[in-house]
C-alpha cells in the first residue's frame, strides 16, 4: 500500500507537520467513477455533501450553491459539469470499510506506540470536477489524502501559524458548531506550503492545519482516511472547556500553557455537566 520512504516520512513528521507519501491505489476498482456513482446511490443523503465546484478559496459556507444534479448524476458527469462531491463515513459499507482499514492498518504499523493512540477511524471519498476548489478550512482529524485519479494542488499552513484562528474560533469549531471554512486573506498564501498530488501521491495533513485545494485539468478522485488520537481529543476537550468558561465570563488561556490547570478545568467542566444532567433528570421526574 505505502512504500518504505512513506514510512520514513510519516514517522518523521507525524503528528505536527505535513508529509508526502506514495501509495498503490490508483486503479482500485472501488474508486472507479461507475462504482462511486453506484455507492452514492446507496448512501443516505446525510452521508453525502455536494455542491458546485466553482467556489472561491475564501468561500462563505452560508452561500454555497447547488449544481442542479443529484449526487449520483454529479459523479457520472464529473468531467463535464462543475461539481464537488464527498461521500462520508465510507466505513458503513463492508467493501469500502475493508479498503479504509487496509490503509489505516499499514499506517498504524509504522509506529506501534502511536498505533495504541489511534481511534475513531473514518473514511471519505472526494470526487471533483476539473478546476474545482475546496475552500480554506480546517479538519478535526489526522488525515491522509490519497490521490487516485486526476491531480490536485493543496496549500497547507502549519498548525496555528501566525494565529490564523483566534481562541474563540478554536472553541466554536470544537464545541459550538463552528464551520470548518475559514476567512481567507492574501497573506495566508505566504504562509502556505504547496503540494502537487498526482495519482499515486498522498499527503498527511495534521489536525486543524489550515489548507485549501484546487483540482487540476482532469476530474479528480481522492480517498481520505482519518483518525483521532489521544492528543487531538485532549485538545478538543480543553477548547470545549474554555468555551464553557468563557460563557461564564472568564478569559481562559489557550490549552497547553499550564498542563495542571488544564486538567483542573476539564475536571470542573465535566463535574458541571454531570450536575446539569442530573438536575435535568430530576426536573423531568
Amino acid at each position: 500500500m505505502f512504500d518504505s520512504l512513506s514510512k520514513e516520512a510519516f514517522c518523521t513528521h507525524y503528528p505536527d507537520a505535513p508529509a508526502t507519501l506514495r501509495h498503490q491505489l490508483g486503479d482500485h476498482a472501488l474508486l472507479s467513477i461507475e462504482q462511486l456513482a453506484e455507492f452514492a446511490a446507496r448512501l443516505d443523503e446525510s452521508s453525502i455533501e455536494y455542491n458546485t465546484g466553482d467556489l472561491p478559496v475564501g468561500h462563505d459556507p452560508e452561500k454555497t450553491p447547488a449544481n442542479g444534479l443529484s449526487p449520483e448524476e454529479s459523479i457520472r458527469n464529473i468531467a463535464e459539469r462543475s461539481a464537488w462531491v464527498v461521500l462520508k463515513n465510507i466505513e458503513q459499507d463492508p467493501a469500502y470499510r475493508a479498503l479504509m482499514e487496509d490503509c489505516l492498518d499499514q499506517i498504524a504499523t509504522f509506529d506501534q506506540k502511536r498505533k495504541r493512540q489511534m481511534f475513531k477511524p473514518q473514511g471519505f471519498i472526494f470526487i471533483s470536477s476539473p478546476g474545482a476548489v475546496t475552500p480554506f478550512h480546517i479538519d478535526p482529524e489526522h488525515n491522509i489524502l490519497m490521490q487516485a485519479r486526476g491531480s490536485k494542488t493543496i496549500h497547507v499552513i502549519a498548525q496555528n501559524a501566525a494565529n490564523i484562528l483566534s481562541p474563540e474560533q478554536h472553541e466554536a469549531f470544537h464545541g459550538a458548531g463552528g464551520h470548518r471554512n475559514l476567512p481567507h486573506r492574501k497573506s495566508h498564501e505566504m504562509l502556505a506550503t504547496r503540494f502537487d498530488l498526482a495519482p499515486g501521491d498522498a499527503l498527511y495533513v495534521p489536525v486543524k492545519a489550515p489548507h485549501w485545494v484546487k483540482v487540476g485539468e482532469e476530474a479528480s478522485v481522492s480517498l481520505s482516511v482519518t483518525w483521532r488520537s489521544t492528543t487531538s481529543e485532549k485538545e478538543a476537550r480543553l477548547y470545549q472547556t474554555n468555551a464553557w468558561l468563557r460563557s461564564k465570563g472568564a478569559m481562559p488561556p489557550a490549552p497547553g500553557n499550564a498542563p495542571l490547570r488544564d486538567q483542573l478545568k476539564v475536571f470542573a467542566h465535566r463535574a458541571a455537566a454531570r450536575l446539569a444532567g442530573n438536575a435535568a433528570v430530576a426536573k423531568v421526574r
